[in-house]
């Protein structure tokens, strides 16, 4: 294997950054795009390298601000960037277990943690059955002493134990393991539910997840993900989305999980979709007007709102947006984002927002046919039911209405 001067090598010194993100985060996806381009032409030569960045990391970024998050997700993308550059690279068992040996150093001195997560793909590191069962035997005397102790006890190796005995297929040792009280979360008992599946033994497996909601803390969106999958494999589609389609597809706003939801059973109605979401959340009705919008569902989208408040300025934009394509729907947006704002909704609204929404509204009454004399008398109506306290809109809009 030719040598490499890796340019991301200087860069990860130890403790080589401050306490903000931005600068490592930016280094890291540089690290990434050089060991990902090595590895197009020389996929050994950017095994090498993943494995000296992976060691290098944690201690590099060791008094990083941690608290938002941003750090550590990007850490676990870079893992799961570079686990399969390693895994799939073509070298002698030797120079794999130098490189095992080497991050399993690195995994015992992450102090912070950064590269826990490294665990969890033990077996898929170690490439093939034989050397997945080599480390499992490594691991078991340390995991049988802390699984045996009363009171806390931890070994760092415990999810690469299981890692490298599922990826060995010694599925039933597996099992048997995570019988012990030290293996009662869920994210131990994951692998059980890969052992099961491995065997052929998908009732089972979908038992033993369901039996997982029973332990406290248990991640009920991670197991309904399991299970969701489970029988989604088994072409039970109607079972899957009615006991856990909603649970295992939450995204990061309501519009990504009903986008979620519609791409992954599109056999299904959106409409019927979306009345279920809605249904789950009582009292945030308002919440799925984006979704409703996105569907083309406007009728729906316009009483979602009227029944409980969403973003003043994503309506203000849904009014402005459609004022020509649905000038019916942009005329109610527009009046819903006056309505919440003079009630006091929205995250520091200015006299801006106000204008914009009610120039908005103006333009799509236009467009609706709606005199402008009967739509600044709606207006004047909905100021006037206001009762917050929140005098805004008045101030801002005294002289155009002249109220």
């Amino acid at each position: 294997m030719t040598a490499q001067k890796w340019q991301f090598v200087a860069r990860f010194r130890y403790h080589a950054f401050g306490w903000q993100s931005d600068k490592p985060i930016q280094r890291i996806k540089e690290a990434l795009s050089e060991i990902k381009q090595v590895a197009k032409k020389e996929p050994e030569l950017a095994a090498a390298g993943a494995v000296l960045f992976l060691e290098k990391i944690s201690p590099a970024i060791e008094q990083v601000d941690s608290s938002s998050g941003a750090i550590g997700s990007m850490v676990n993308h870079a893992i799961d960037s570079l686990v399969p550059i390693i895994a799939k690279a073509p070298v002698a068992p030797s120079i794999r277990q130098q490189w095992l040996q080497r991050l399993w150093l690195a995994l015992q001195d992450d102090n912070i943690p950064y590269i826990e997560v490294l665990g969890d793909y033990w077996g898929e590191l170690c490439a093939n059955a034989e050397c997945a069962s080599q480390w499992a035997d490594e691991f078991r005397p340390a995991v049988e002493q802390v699984s045996q102790a009363s009171g806390y006890a931890y070994f760092k190796g415990s999810s690469a134990y299981l890692s490298s005995l599922y990826a060995a297929g010694r599925h039933e040792e597996l099992l048997a393991m995570l019988e012990k009280p030290y293996f009662s979360g869920w994210w131990y008992r994951q692998w059980g539910v890969r052992a099961l599946l491995a065997m052929d033994r998908k009732a089972d497996a979908l038992r033993y997840a369901e039996d997982s909601k029973k332990i406290i803390n248990t991640p009920i969106s991670a197991v309904a993900k399991v299970c969701e999958d489970i029988l989604l494999s088994s072409g039970l589609h109607e079972e899957a989305y009615n006991r856990y389609a909603l649970d295992a597809n939450q995204g990061t706003t309501h519009l990504a999980t009903f986008r979620a939801l519609v791409k992954k059973y599109p056999h299904k109605p959106a409409a019927d979709i979306l009345h279920d979401l809605v249904a789950s959340e009582p009292g945030s009705e308002g919440k799925w007007f984006a979704a409703a919008k996105d569907a083309g569902l406007f009728d729906m989208a316009i009483e979602l709102v009227n029944k409980s408040p969403t973003d003043p300025r994503t309506l203000i934009r849904a009014s402005r947006d459609f004022a020509e394509k649905q000038a019916d729907f942009a005329v109610s947006a527009g009046m819903a984002a006056l309505h919440w704002m003079a009630r006091g909704y929205g995250y520091q609204i200015t006299a801006g927002d106000v204008l914009e929404a009610y120039s908005s509204l103006l333009n799509a009454a236009s467009a609706a046919g709606v005199a402008e004399a009967q739509i600044k008398a709606q207006i004047r109506d909905l100021i006037t039911e206001g009762d917050s306290g929140n005098n805004i809109i008045l101030a801002t809009l005294r002289d155009r209405l002249i109220v």
